[in-house]
């Protein structure tokens, strides 16, 4: 596997001009010159490189892309805005946060917003991850406060962490319904871009349930998107992706750059982790300090260039062995959506919950299909 970490840009995960997956697939010509790049500001250093990882016990691939087709919400009543930016803006400000995390191996600075009014803040993974083993972390109120913060729990997986810090009285953001945006839906996004914070730009929903995925070698994160054109940069990581009604329904975590000429800011393409599933995971560290990410238990062939996602391996132990379903067999969808290939089929996964049971639809290799069900097991991360 390529070692991708190797970036030019602090802060930024970039790819060779041609990376391995489009030698191997030429489905999406654009995706040889496009990347994926998380938005956290940094020294050198100080911010994390991406890469696939090995999922243990859940499912794994080695592609770091986004997928061709989202799918659009066609059947959500329109919500209309409600109030104008500046409305929103006075609305959601103060519950807006900076964050700055140094370790041993450098630093970074990212954004967030304030959850509880007792001190919980939501950030991303990545922006946290330079203060790990020993560093520290600070949060900068729109006030100017400071408060150096506490490392409540992380989920690498969906790229989210919390935060503590000592204070009370603080103003929480509203929680919107991310699974009734339409496209084209204002959407507004605040942070901390390249160290300048109480910044804002608004633009719209260009798509939804868009399959990004992009990660550390320890840190990987597979996410079915909000993509929005707000302007996002570096140091927007973690802040919040606002709706009409001043409602967060996303929490910023990528963009995608060009991979050549030097281009690594907003070019239109911003991606937002949905608060609906984001919401479950933040409860579940505010509540324990830890939280639970369903796996499949199989694992997925990477060199496979058909159309949707080939087994490599059902995990003995896990929730998939206790169906029929067998390597070499590959999933064209699953709960009766198109896989097209298996960053989709981790995506897909990922928006359910453990405990949850999905169908998947597996063809053998006489092309014959069958359905299986698999209750969905967990994967414990902090």
């Amino acid at each position: 596997m390529e070692d991708l970490t190797n970036s030019p840009t602090p802060g930024f995960a970039t790819m060779p001009t041609k990376p391995s997956w489009e030698r191997k697939r030429k489905k999406t010509p654009l995706s040889a010159v496009v990347v994926i790049s998380l938005l956290v500001g940094g020294v050198a250093g100080g911010a994390v490189g991406y890469v696939a990882a090995d999922l243990a016990n859940g499912v794994s691939n080695t592609t770091v892309q986004t997928t061709q087709v989202p799918t659009v919400n066609t059947n959500v009543p329109i919500s209309p805005a409600t109030e104008t930016v500046s409305q929103i803006v006075q609305n959601v400000k103060s519950s807006v946060v900076s964050i700055k995390a140094e370790g041993s191996s450098g630093s970074g600075t990212g954004s967030g917003f304030i959850f509880r009014q007792d001190g919980y803040i939501v950030t991303n993974n990545h922006v946290v991850a330079p203060s790990l083993n020993g560093g520290k972390l600070f949060v900068y109120l729109e006030d100017k406060k400071e408060f150096e913060a506490k490392l409540v729990g992380r989920n690498p997986s969906y790229d989210l962490a919390v935060l503590k810090i000592d204070a009370t009285g603080l103003t929480p953001v509203k929680i919107g319904d991310s699974n009734s945006l339409n496209v084209g839906d204002l959407t507004v996004a605040f942070g901390s871009p390249l160290g300048l914070s109480g910044t804002v730009t608004s633009g719209i929903v260009s798509a939804v349930n868009r399959p990004v995925t992009a990660g550390g070698q320890d840190d990987q994160s597979f996410i079915s998107a909000i993509q929005t054109d707000a302007a996002i940069n570096p140091g927007n990581s973690g802040g919040p992706l606002v709706n009409g009604q001043a409602e967060v329904i996303g929490v910023n975590s990528a963009i995608a750059t060009l991979g050549f000429g030097g281009q690594s800011g907003s070019i239109g393409l911003g991606f937002a982790i949905p608060m609906n599933q984001a919401q479950r995971i933040i409860t579940e560290i505010i509540n324990t300090g830890k939280s639970t990410t369903p796996i499949a238990g199989i694992s997925i062939d990477s060199t496979f260039e058909g159309t949707g996602a080939r087994v490599a391996e059902v995990v003995s132990d896990g929730p998939a062995a206790k169906t029929d379903l067998k390597a070499g067999e590959v999933v064209t969808k699953i709960n009766g959506e198109i896989v097209q290939d298996s960053t989709e089929l981790i995506v897909a996964i990922r928006r359910n919950n453990p405990g949850d049971t999905i169908v998947l639809t597996v063809k053998n290799s006489n092309g014959n299909e069958r359905e299986i069900s698999v209750v969905l097991g967990s994967r414990e991360e902090g």
